[in-house]
């Protein structure tokens, strides 16, 4: 086996590893819902409703997953229960492809300008600067220039964490004290990153604020003085946002949609948790494609989301 086939056998060791938790919950509850029955029928699929609700998929996106099951079995007229697990695997998996979300095979960014600027939001204890370095490793080790910016300036643990990851990965971190303008920040990390040829920049932003109003003021001033210096940026608003939360993810996710624009998501702490199936639930409900997973504390734990393997790995019949 070469290299490439090592390294994507470790990966997907790891994918499975990460989402033991929620696929043995889900399978244990499967098993409950259809005990005693051959067909998929009515209270089959009640069941499997209330399967698919408590395991954090959320109710709405588990409507459509039973409505496009009752489709395929007023179709097919008889289906059997042992089929039940390939079924939820084609139409998640359906579900998740008609999301605005392309699977990503490798940390290449877009040829067309540098540097690619990622602005990186969420609520404090998400992981979201622990996210920032895995992905800072990542992209190092894909050959691209990095640099960081430690725009979350309200609090000190976060620009010394950020600064920690940096030296780790051997990237540069551009910060000022504590209780700075974060736009200034974010105004000095990319006129640096811009001198210096970097190819991607990743720019930390405070967690939380008083108020919402406060959030989207304070999102809305880095984002123009990011302008000032490279007119397109940023190119991309990812939300972290911690997996083992369940449904609080959900509402997160919401409270920072209606305050700036988001247009991907990492989520983290997979490894932890039975409740891997938000995921599948907050990529439907926002129609924000989730770019990337954390499975784990180590830093090649966090993966670029392909969603046939994540499907895969969440049914997969161990033989």
């Amino acid at each position: 086996m070469g290299l490439f086939g090592i390294f994507n056998k470790n990966k997907k060791e790891t994918l499975d590893k990460g989402l033991e938790k929620t696929k043995q919950s889900v399978f244990s509850k499967i098993a409950r819902a259809v005990a005693g029955k051959s067909k998929v029928d009515d209270d089959v699929l009640d069941n499997l409703e209330e399967v698919l609700i408590t395991s954090d998929v959320g109710v709405d996106t588990t409507l459509k997953i039973i409505h496009r099951i009752e489709e395929r079995v007023a179709r097919d007229k008889y289906v059997s229960v042992s089929e039940l697990n390939g079924i939820l695997r084609d139409e998640i998996a359906a579900l998740l492809a008609e999301n605005n979300s392309e699977d990503n095979d490798d940390w290449g960014l877009p040829q067309d300008h540098s540097p690619y600027v990622i602005l990186v939001v969420g609520v404090n204890g998400v992981g979201k600067t622990t996210t920032i370095g895995k992905l800072a490793y990542q992209f190092k080790k894909a050959g691209k220039k990095v640099y960081l910016g430690a725009a979350d300036t309200f609090r000190a643990a976060a620009v010394e964490q950020l600064s920690i990851w940096g030296e780790r990965v051997g990237v540069p971190v551009v910060k000022q004290q504590m209780g700075a303008d974060p736009a200034s920040v974010a105004f000095d990390t990319l006129s640096s990153a811009k001198a210096n040829g970097a190819d991607v920049v990743l720019i930390d932003t405070a967690g939380r604020l008083h108020n919402k109003v406060g959030l989207m003021n304070e999102l809305k001033k880095i984002k123009d003085v990011m302008k000032k210096v490279i007119p397109q940026a940023p190119d991309e608003v990812m939300l972290v946002l911690d997996g083992s939360t369940g449904q609080n993810a959900f509402e997160q996710a919401k409270q920072f949609s209606a305050v700036t624009q988001i247009t991907s998501l990492a989520i983290t702490k997979l490894d932890g948790t039975a409740k891997g199936g938000v995921v599948i639930g907050i990529s439907d409900q926002l129609k924000v494609p989730v770019k990337y997973i954390g499975l784990g504390e180590g830093m090649e734990d966090l993966q670029l989301f392909n969603k046939k393997q994540f499907v895969d790995s969440l049914f997969k019949v161990e033989k």
